[in-house]
């Protein structure tokens, strides 16, 4: 117990503090620079500090919701989805540098509270757990869609970013309906949305 309990704080702090790595190359990242203005590299930066921070959430999601299944095909699953998140996480990490911007300074608050929604949701059982991992992308997919919006459309290596990201949200979120994933509540799935706002609105700023 104590073992496990080492392995997963030392997880928490390699996620919120260490560089991540990505096994893919990163998207768009042999694409030229383009001539971004002031203004469009500070929105720029800001929409992928938020996708970042995103990132920092999932991964604590999905610790919290391994920890809690008792099915070794959906902790798997958790796992491989978990492994595609910390790409992307590489992904941001680099693009927010080479925009000139910052990561957030809430990252340690939102992995925490991130965690406990995950391990609460693991408790109502794989099939629930399984419909949060679910609702949590087709959410994430909707906010990337709309980042892809508002990105400056000459910022084609952000754009490359967010449009890999976007594909794979919806992979995992049809990984999980198709292991059996039940429909949440429309209550839960407004809590979700408004937690999701708070997070994009504050790290956009912070």
């Amino acid at each position: 117990m104590l073992d496990q309990a080492i392995m997963q704080f030392d997880r928490a702090l390699r996620t919120v503090f260490a560089p991540a790595r990505s096994v893919r190359p990163v998207p768009g990242d042999d694409l030229p620079d383009a001539p971004l203005d002031d203004a469009q590299k500070r929105h720029a930066s800001a929409l992928m500090r938020v996708n970042h921070c995103g990132e920092i959430c999932a991964q604590a999601l999905y610790q919290g919701q391994a920890l809690m299944s008792k099915d070794d095909s959906i902790r798997k699953a958790l796992e491989r989805a978990s492994q595609e998140e910390t790409e992307h996480l590489a992904w941001t990490e680099q693009r927010i540098a080479e925009l000139g911007g910052r990561k957030s300074l809430l990252n340690p608050l939102w992995y925490g509270s991130s965690l406990i929604v995950g391990m609460v949701a693991g408790k109502f059982g794989d099939r629930v757990n399984l419909g949060f991992l679910a609702e949590t992308e087709r959410q994430v997919e909707a906010h990337l869609h709309g980042h892809l919006e508002s990105l400056p459309p000459e910022d084609r290596k952000s754009r490359a970013i967010v449009e890999q990201m976007k594909a794979d949200e919806i992979s995992h979120a049809e990984t999980a309906v198709r292991l059996g994933a039940d429909e949440l509540p429309a209550p839960v799935k407004a809590v979700m949305k408004l937690f999701s706002s708070v997070m994009t609105k504050t790290v956009y700023r912070i």
